[in-house]
């Protein structure tokens, strides 16, 4: 029983370790080459890292040299079996304003070891609330919108089921 005590004692300090001194920063910027890539470009004022998170303030996001989004902050959290993305006030272009929401307050994106092909997608903004996922092996996208949603300028684009309204497509 001791020598079981003493192997999950060193593989919780290794965890422990690795999360510690992963280098977060060049992970981020290993992010930003592969996005660059495919023309996405993220530029930050400020990165600040944390025990186990990373964040990112006053983010600006373009495709293809064209202004997307802003946001007011980014937050990367990561215990390696879990990872979650939080964004604060996202502001989308005004071009894209038939397509969805201008402002978000919260996104909240989740993705944990047990579903290694899905993220799980939460948000709050002036539409209401909306929870959903994204299915990578299958390459779908299934957002649900709380029946108290004001989703007035997005009914065009959703469908609606015995659960309520929603939005599904394919990438």
């Amino acid at each position: 029983m001791q020598m079981v005590k003493k192997i999950f004692i060193v593989l919780g300090l290794g965890w422990f370790a690795i999360l510690l001194f992963m280098p977060k920063q060049e992970l981020y910027y290993k992010l930003e080459e592969i996005l660059e890539k495919k023309s996405i470009k993220i530029n930050e004022q400020s990165i600040h890292t944390g025990l186990f998170s990373l964040r990112l303030e006053n983010v600006d996001i373009y495709a293809k040299g064209i202004k997307l989004a802003t946001a007011e902050s980014v937050d990367f959290f990561t215990l390696l079996f879990y990872t979650k993305v939080e964004v604060d006030n996202l502001v989308l272009d005004d071009s894209l304003k038939k397509l969805a929401p201008t402002h978000i307050d919260e996104l909240v994106i989740s993705h944990g070891i047990g579903k290694p092909f899905q993220l799980q997608v939460e948000a709050k903004g002036v539409f209401g609330a909306l929870d959903g996922n994204i299915n990578l092996n299958k390459k779908i996208i299934r957002l649900n919108f709380d029946e108290n949603s004001s989703i007035e300028q997005l009914k065009s684009k959703l469908e609606q089921d015995d659960k309520g309204w929603y939005y599904e497509a394919s990438f």
